[in-house]
């Protein structure tokens, strides 16, 4: 059987010192903070510590320098800290967990300021260290062999655990931490010199005990929190949580919370309280008073080991907590009266600025103030609108007031909070004052009543007939001022008014058909203007609804018509028009006069009704023609008017169905001269348009043709001459009879000149030849045979010049060595030349010379 043997009893400390990482003695820190840089001083000691010993150093870090600091332990007869803050051993004994932990402590001597840190010493560690031994009852015959297997051993995290072959010691080799591996399960073997297993595997499980290496941490090193004002005590605030990676089911993980500060301390240091197991923050006293304190600044303290100052490890957090308002103060006005004034008639205009203070939290509901009118306002000429920004009231004029009838207001105003008060607050809920709003008197502006006035006058007044008068009022009862009237609009120039004391007189004749009188109302607009300063005015609307007489007499309406020849089929309908209105218009009267005897021989006229009658022809033919038809018509006026009126009767000739069927029947219809201008103007602009068309068709036609040629026209030499006018002789001809000078293009017979004088470069007096002639459109192919027969018509002409210059000179005299120039291009006459002499000309000949004085070259 294979078993453990010899666990020695020194093993869970060992266990334990193989968690404590290896830490030196911590030097000076660098950081300026007054106060022990570090939260936990460690050391790792051997097993005997010795009277005198240095153990650490602990020295305090004084920023300014002028902090005298006398330092303490916890432990006093163990150990003591010198000034420069090097830890000794009092006197000599075995290190164990009693001393394992203590504290020091170090006093500022002049303030009384405290400040404290931990000190941890550990054993130093003697891998690797012998744990367990494994030993089979058959080692007393057989050599064997020991082996473990699995994680940490020859699995990863491997060589953690070793086994002594021969003996069966099993050892640890490095340092073991139960935050990473809380447990080893290893296999233990044995086997003989050849291999072969001789005890079954036997397990090997190695709890790690943990130790307290790990200080809590919190989730967040600032926590934020509120809490209304006016909180009762017991009121929860927030939560803080810290967690420790050490063992939660011991000592070393079991965290405890604490207050360590609270700042601001009033108006009680002790304003909150902690669960110092849950991190549960509450009030602990009233008195929170967001106007007196905003916020408040905790240090939460967590410690392990339950909360025990001398062994557990500890860390700090910052809690903030922020007083919300409530509404517990209400707002106030600055004064308990304000003024105001405003000129009368004027709308949105502020009077007066009223001032509010409130305690509570700017522009919150518990801030922002609601105004109200509570008296002095029957009417509602006021309102009060609230500054977002400043909580101001601003009342303002939202009805116009009349000076005359109010001269000063004095108004009742109350202003609160737009929540309610908290409960159990000890202040009315508004505050009151009162507002003194004096109006001020400005000249207003004259007015008429009524406006508009309304008389009833009939039609057809003589001028300077008075109509009425039309007077404006003064609303300024308290100013002193004079009214003038004067005409703003009289469309048909009718009337006049009086300047002073308004009457309004006619100057002319008032017609109810004019086209200025709508539904038998004519409208005049009159002006009112005083003498205040600034001067107003005020306008006046005077209707006059006319009455109708019987003054226009009636007309015959439609005014021309047509008819046939015959009495049958149709007849002429026949209407009157009267301007009148009734009873000065219809029934109407219709008859024939009596002159000329024709009229009622070949017409007869039938009444309808009142308004209609039928004319007919009363023989049995008439000529075709227009026939212009006296109508006597009378209206039903008292007394009646009647008019002889015209209508021109067109007589044509007809179809069976009572249409005319003459050519001048669109005469006849009334197509009047508008309409036959317009007709010719449309076959004008008609004959426009064709003729731009064909100009158009034809530049196309050209165009198109024009793109066939190779050349364009404009670049053929054939239909271009260049001609230059004339120049004088040379040097040997200074002295010539201008009268011998000639136009070389000018015939002139042989017989007038006299021999000699005749150039040799004159164009001879021949009959012109026949040159071809170019097609308008040739054909591309054409070209070359075109230029062939031009050249040899050229070639064959006898009037052709000979030198070929386009450049053509009059006589220069006889005599000359140099002969014609104008034959220096001249393929006949090229090789009769000599112009061996331009050698001897000089330097500015010799480019001539090398070109024809060179012979065959």
């Amino acid at each position: 059987m294979c078993r453990i043997v010899g666990a020695p009893r020194t093993l869970l400390p060992l266990l334990a010192a193989l968690l404590q990482a290896s830490v030196e003695a911590s030097g000076e820190i660098a950081l300026c903070k007054t106060g022990f840089p570090e939260d936990v001083y460690s050391a790792v000691l051997s097993q005997d510590v010795h009277e005198g010993q240095p153990l650490l150093n602990v020295k305090f870090s004084n920023c300014n320098g002028k902090r005298k600091v006398q330092y303490e332990s916890s432990e006093p007869a163990d150990f003591k800290v010198d000034e420069d803050g090097m830890v000794y051993a009092v006197r000599s004994f075995p290190l164990s967990s009693e001393h394992a932990k203590f504290l020091i402590y170090a006093q500022d001597k002049e303030t009384q300021e405290k400040w404290q840190v931990a000190v941890k010493l550990s054993l130093k560690s003697t891998l690797p260290e012998d744990s367990v031994k494994i030993r089979s009852d058959r080692d007393k015959n057989l050599s064997l062999r020991y082996s473990v297997t699995g994680p940490g051993a020859d699995q990863p995290p491997t060589g953690i655990f070793i086994i002594n072959p021969i003996s069966g010691q099993l050892s640890v080799t490095k340092p073991l931490d139960r935050e990473l591996i809380a447990r080893f399960h290893l296999r233990a073997h044995a086997v003989d010199i050849n291999g072969n297993q001789v005890e079954n595997p036997i397990d090997i499980v190695i709890n790690v005990i943990d130790m307290n290496d790990n200080r809590p941490e919190f989730l967040h090193q600032v926590w934020n929190g509120t809490v209304p004002e006016g909180s009762k005590p017991g009121t929860y605030v927030m939560t803080v949580t810290a967690i420790d990676a050490d063992d939660p089911n011991a000592l070393n993980g079991m965290l405890r919370y604490r207050i360590l500060s609270q700042a601001p301390s009033t108006p009680s240091p002790n304003m909150f309280t902690i669960n110092n197991e849950t991190g549960d923050i509450i009030t602990v006293a009233a008195g929170l008073d967001r106007e007196k304190v905003q916020q408040y600044t905790l240090i939460i303290q967590a410690t392990d080991m339950e909360g025990n100052p001398t062994y557990g490890l500890s860390n700090t957090a910052t809690a903030v907590i922020t007083v919300t308002d409530v509404n517990d103060n209400p707002p106030e006005f600055t004064a308990m009266t304000f003024y105001g004034e405003v000129p009368e008639n004027r709308v949105d205009v502020i009077v007066a600025n009223l001032t509010v203070t409130d305690k509570d939290q700017p522009h919150t509901p518990a801030w922002n103030a609601a105004y109200r009118i509570s008296g002095g306002d029957p009417t509602g000429r006021f309102a009060i609108q609230t500054d977002p920004n400043s909580n101001d009231g601003l009342v303002t004029v939202v009805k116009p007031i009349d000076f005359e009838t109010n001269r000063m207001f004095v108004l009742t105003v109350a202003a609160e909070n737009q929540v309610p008060l908290a409960k159990g607050i000890q202040h009315p809920p508004q505050s009151t004052a009162t507002v003194s709003v004096t109006v001020i008197d400005v000249n207003e502006n004259p007015y008429f009543a009524p406006n508009p006035k309304i008389i009833r006058q009939e039609e057809g007044l003589h001028a300077g007939t008075m109509l009425t008068t039309f007077t404006a009022q003064d609303p300024d009862r308290y100013m002193q001022q004079n009214i003038r009237y004067t005409k703003l609009s009289d469309p048909a120039n009718w009337l006049k008014i009086d300047p002073v004391n308004g009457q309004i007189t006619t100057i002319a004749v008032l017609d109810r058909e004019s086209p200025n009188v709508k539904n038998n109302i004519y409208n005049a607009t009159f002006l009112a203007s005083d003498n205040g300063i600034p001067p107003m005015s005020g306008t006046g609307t005077l209707q006059i609804y006319l009455l109708d007489i019987n003054d226009n007499a009636p007309q015959v309406l439609p005014q021309e018509a047509e008819t046939c020849e015959t009495p049958d089929p149709n007849s002429i309908n026949i209407t009157a028009l009267d301007y009148d209105i009734d009873p000065n218009a219809g029934p109407f009267a219709f008859d024939l006069p009596l002159s000329p005897v024709t009229i009622k021989r070949n017409w007869t006229i039938t009444r309808l009704n009142g308004d209609f009658a039928q004319l007919n022809l009363k023989i049995k033919f008439l000529e075709a023609g227009i026939y212009e038809v006296p109508i006597i018509i009378t209206d039903s006026g008292n007394p009646p008017k009647s008019n002889i009126s015209i209508l021109r009767v067109k007589v044509c000739q007809c179809d069976s169905n009572g249409d005319c069927t003459d050519v001048d029947r669109i005469v006849g219809a009334g197509l009047g001269t508008g309409a036959i201008i317009a007709i010719l103007l449309c076959i004008i602009i008609l004959l426009i348009l064709v003729l731009m068309f064909v100009v158009w068709m034809k530049r196309r036609d050209k165009e198109r043709q024009a793109k066939q040629l190779l050349i364009d026209p404009e670049d053929d030499v054939r239909d271009n001459i260049l001609k230059y006018d004339e120049e004088g002789g040379g040097e040997e001809d200074q002295d010539y009879d201008l009268s011998q000078l000639q136009q070389p293009d000018t015939v002139e017979p042989d017989a007038i000149k006299p021999v000699g004088i005749r150039r040799l470069d004159e164009r001879p007096i021949h009959a012109e030849p026949q040159y071809p002639v170019r097609s308008a459109a040739p054909h591309p192919g054409d070209i070359g045979d075109f230029i062939n027969e031009g050249l040899k018509a050229a070639d064959n002409d006898p009037t052709a010049p000979p030198y070929d210059s386009l450049l053509v000179f009059d006589y220069e005299g006889s005599g000359s060595t140099a002969g014609s120039l104008s034959s220096l291009n001249s393929s006949s006459s090229g090789g009769e030349q000599d112009y061996d002499y331009l050698n001897d000309w000089g330097p500015r000949f010799k480019k001539l010379a090398d070109m024809y004085g060179g012979g065959d070259d």
